[in-house]
C-alpha cells in the first residue's frame, strides 16, 4: 500500500487525562496505573489552568465540524473536584465560537457528589460509568488502594445520577471472571437503568522482565518474552459472552437498549462507518492527552515510541498531521495478515484493534487478533440476524422488526396441535371432552399419552 500523505483530519478526539494515571481505585486488571512511572519527573498529576485553557483553546480550533466533543477521562477524573469542571466549561464558552460543545465524563462513581450530579445535569454532561455488574463480580477485581469493596459506593453514585436525571451509559470489562456471567451482568445493568452499554473486553500480557520504567504491561509490537495476565478474557469465552447476551438483546431489547457491539457491527453489515476505530478499516483519529500536555497516538499506546508531542509546543492540527501519526493508523489496514485478509468477516472487524494483534497467523504470515476466534463465534452466530435487520435498514423500516421475525419463525417452527374437536371426546381414555381434559398438550406429548393409556388397559 502507497503511503498517503498526511492532512489534518478535519474531525478527531483527543480524550485528555486531567488527572492524569492517578485513581483512587486500585483495580488489578487497569492498563493504566503504572503509566504513573512516565510523569514521575513532572509536578503534580493535575492539567495546570493554563495549560487547560491552551488544550480547550487549541481543541476547538483544531475541528473543523460544527460539535466538537471533550471526553474526560483517567485515571479518575473526579478527583480534581467539580470546581475543576466549571472552570473548564467557562473556557468552553468563551472559545466556541459558533461551535457546538459536548461532554463526556469517564468516572469509577466512588466520588460523584450532588453537587457533581447537579452540575452534570445543568451542562449536559454524558456520564460514563464504569461498573462490571452486581457486587459479587464487581468487587473481584475493582477495589481500592485499601484492598476494600468498591461497589456499594459505585452503587450510591448511581443512585445520585439517577436523582438529578442525569443522561449515563455504562463500560463493563469482560475479564475472565465476569465472563462467566453474561446474562447476570446485562440484567443487572437494565436494573439499574442503562440503556447504552459497552462491554470491554481486558487483555493484557506482562513482559517476564519488567522495563527500565517499572512497567510491565506491553503493547502489541513488544518481541521479547510476555504472557497473557490470569485476570485476560480467553477467545473463546468473549464470544460466548457476547452471544448469550445477543440472543436475549435481539428477541426483546432491540430499540430499547444499545449494546456498543451490536450497533457497530450492524453498522458495518450495511456499509455503514462503524463509529468505533476498534472495527474501522484505519484508525489514527482518537489520541489522548496527559495531564502535562504530552500527546499520544491513542490511549493504548502510551509508550514512548508513540509520543506526538506536548501542547505546549505543538498544536493538535500539527501533530495529527504528523506521517508517523498517519501510518500508524494506516497500519491497522495495511497490518491486516493472510488471514484477516481471507476472512468472510473482515468486513465486520476489520482485524479488531491493533493493540490485540500478537496472536500468530495460522498461515504463518505476521499476526491476528487474540480475540479472533470469540469475534469469529459471534459474528457467525449473529448473521443471520444482521442479515434481516441490515435488509429492513435498507428498506427503510426499523430494525426492531427482527424480534416479530423470530417469534414468527419460532411460532410456526412449534409442533401443530392434534386435530380433534374441542367437544369430542379425550383420546386418553378419560371420557372427558377434549377442551377440558388434554386441550392445549402438543401432538408429540398427546400421542404418548394415548399410547401409555392403550398399554395400560391389555
Amino acid at each position: 500500500m502507497d503511503f498517503q500523505f498526511p492532512v489534518t483530519p478535519p474531525a478527531f478526539n483527543v480524550m485528555v487525562k486531567p488527572a492524569g494515571p492517578l485513581c483512587n481505585l486500585d483495580c488489578t486488571y487497569c492498563y493504566y496505573l503504572e503509566k504513573k512511572n512516565i510523569f514521575t519527573g513532572t509536578q503534580g498529576q493535575k492539567l495546570e489552568s493554563d495549560l487547560l485553557e491552551l488544550f480547550i483553546k487549541d481543541y476547538i480550533d483544531s475541528q473543523k465540524v460544527d460539535t466538537v466533543s471533550f471526553v474526560w477521562q483517567g485515571g479518575e477524573p473526579a478527583l480534581l473536584g467539580v470546581d475543576y469542571y466549571k472552570k473548564a466549561v467557562e473556557l468552553q464558552k468563551k472559545y466556541a465560537g459558533k461551535k457546538k460543545i459536548e461532554n463526556n465524563f469517564q468516572t469509577n462513581g466512588t466520588l460523584l457528589t450532588d453537587e457533581f450530579c447537579s452540575f452534570f445535569k445543568e451542562n449536559n454532561f454524558l456520564v460514563g460509568l464504569s461498573i462490571d455488574g452486581p457486587r459479587h463480580l464487581h468487587d473481584h477485581y475493582r477495589l481500592d488502594k485499601k484492598g476494600e469493596p468498591s461497589w456499594e459506593r459505585v452503587m450510591e453514585g448511581v443512585r445520585r445520577l439517577q436523582k438529578h436525571n442525569v443522561d449515563f451509559n455504562t463500560l463493563t470489562v469482560v475479564n475472565r471472571e465476569t465472563a462467566k456471567h453474561p446474562l447476570e451482568i446485562y440484567r443487572f445493568l437494565k436494573d439499574i437503568g442503562s440503556r447504552f452499554m459497552q462491554f470491554l473486553p481486558v487483555v493484557e500480557r506482562t513482559s517476564a522482565v519488567g522495563s527500565d520504567n517499572g512497567m510491565k504491561l506491553v503493547h502489541q509490537g513488544f518481541r521479547g518474552d510476555a504472557n497473557i495476565t490470569k485476570w485476560s478474557v480467553l477467545p473463546g469465552q468473549y464470544g460466548k459472552f457476547m452471544t448469550d447476551i445477543f440472543d436475549q438483546w435481539v428477541r426483546e431489547d432491540v430499540g430499547r437498549y444499545y449494546v456498543q457491539l451490536f450497533d457497530v457491527t450492524l453498522a458495518n453489515w450495511v456499509g455503514a462507518p462503524p463509529g468505533l476505530c476498534v472495527f474501522s478499516q484505519e484508525c489514527g483519529t482518537a489520541a489522548v492527552m496527559e495531564h502535562n500536555g504530552d500527546v499520544y497516538s491513542c490511549d493504548h499506546f502510551v509508550y514512548e515510541d508513540h509520543l506526538l508531542g506536548n501542547i505546549r509546543n505543538l498544536s493538535f492540527s500539527e501533530m495529527m498531521a504528523q506521517p508517523r501519526q498517519a501510518m500508524f493508523g494506516q497500519d491497522k489496514k495495511s497490518g491486516l495478515s493472510s488471514a484477516c485478509k481471507s476472512c468472510s468477516f473482515r468486513f465486520a472487524c476489520n482485524g479488531d484493534c491493533p493493540k490485540h494483534r500478537f496472536a500468530p497467523d495460522p498461515g504463518g504470515e505476521g499476526n491476528i487478533s487474540y480475540l479472533c476466534e470469540g469475534y469469529k463465534h459471534f459474528f457467525s452466530h449473529v448473521k443471520p440476524y444482521m442479515d434481516y435487520m441490515a435488509s429492513e435498514l435498507k428498506a427503510k423500516r426499523a430494525p426492531a422488526n427482527v424480534m416479530r421475525w423470530i417469534k414468527n419463525r419460532e411460532e410456526a417452527k412449534k409442533p401443530a396441535k392434534p386435530s380433534i374437536g374441542r367437544n369430542e371426546p379425550c383420546p386418553c381414555g378419560s371420557g372427558r371432552k377434549f377442551k377440558h381434559c388434554h386441550w392445549g398438550t402438543d401432538e408429540t406429548q398427546l400421542k404418548m399419552l394415548i399410547m401409555n393409556t392403550q398399554n395400560k388397559s391389555l
